[in-house]
């Protein structure tokens, strides 16, 4: 029997090298070129990619990542780095950060375990709750790297985590310290990144996924249907995606009588533009300029304590 020589590979979805519109174009141009994110036969999406969508959006994303950039880099890959470093501690194991798009890429990082000689790879995507467009994108990008692999290593894939205790106790920590600093809000906003409609109804259960972690958070804290809400971020394009959005809410709370809101993104494993510049910043100017008086972002879970220990129970049953 050979020797078990395991190490980790935690994915995210990833980020553009530098805050510029060279960078920020090659970075959609290979996110947008995922079959999984945009289904559209080529010959028709190609040409809207390059001639329209990358020169424009480029523009308009170079600003806003400009405004969470800090001089050590990307918010994203800076806290992806203290994970990677906080698990690898924790453990005393090999472990690599991977992105789906961008730097350092999923090949790169499992070139570095393989080259550490593991023979046991265990894959955790870092995204809570299944998507077709996230997690099985990370499924597929192993099957890229390993078909010229003339060996293999035992791999174990882990699916997502949305109900998982040690997760559910890692965001109830982060809620209770906001609470206990701000006190408690009139509304506590779960916002989720969205997905189009259309991928619920071809199977995909990021829907269902997303009310499975939000039903057990309103569960532990015993909030009732008016202090809490479900919504969804970030869409993208024409077509319907997931609702209710959490920028229409948030514009329509103050006059609602709710005044203080306080606002998580339980599916982000790091802060990055979505949380910094969407969630912090721009939401929050659209409540306080509705009418709204107190708006508070809770952090992702980052590299917190409870949030590496999750991650090794998460990985501990396949050492």
């Amino acid at each position: 029997m050979r020797k078990s020589n395991p190490g980790i590979l935690l994915v995210n979805l990833g980020t553009p090298d530098a805050p510029t519109r060279k960078a920020i174009r090659r970075y959609l141009r290979q996110f947008l070129s995922d079959k999984r994110v945009i289904n559209i036969p080529t010959w028709i999406w190609w040409p809207i990619l390059n001639g329209i969508i990358l020169p424009f959006r480029s523009i308009y994303l170079s600003k806003m990542y400009s405004s969470i950039w800090t001089k050590k880099g990307s918010p994203l890959l800076i806290y992806s780095q203290h994970q990677r470093d906080a698990l690898a501690s924790a453990l005393q194991l090999p472990v690599e950060i991977g992105m789906s798009y961008g730097n350092p890429s999923i090949k790169y990082s499992i070139d570095q375990l393989i080259k550490q000689g593991i023979n046991r790879l265990v894959v955790l995507p870092l995204y809570p709750q299944f998507s077709s467009a996230t997690v099985a994108s990370v499924w597929d990008s192993l099957y890229k790297v390993f078909k010229n692999y003339k060996s293999l290593p035992d791999i174990y894939f882990i699916r997502d985590y949305a109900d998982h205790p040690a997760y559910i106790n890692a965001l109830k920590i982060c809620i209770n310290q906001s609470f206990k600093e701000h006190g408690k809000p009139d509304l506590l906003l779960i916002s989720y990144h969205g997905i189009p409609k259309r991928l619920v109804n071809e199977g995909d259960d990021y829907f269902q996924r997303c009310l499975d972690t939000t039903k057990i958070l309103a569960k532990e804290f015993s909030l009732n249907d008016s202090q809490f809400k479900i919504s969804f971020q970030s869409r993208f394009g024409y077509e319907p995606w997931l609702t209710p959005y959490t920028d229409e809410i948030i514009k329509l709370l103050p006059s609602k009588g709710i005044k203080h809101v306080q606002v998580i993104g339980p599916g982000f494993a790091c802060d990055c533009l979505e949380t910094l510049e969407e969630l912090d910043n721009r939401y929050r100017n659209y409540f306080i300029n509705a009418g709204g008086e107190k708006f508070e972002y809770i952090p992702a879970l980052n590299a917190e304590k409870t949030h590496i220990d999750m991650m090794c129970q998460l990985v501990n049953r396949f050492l």
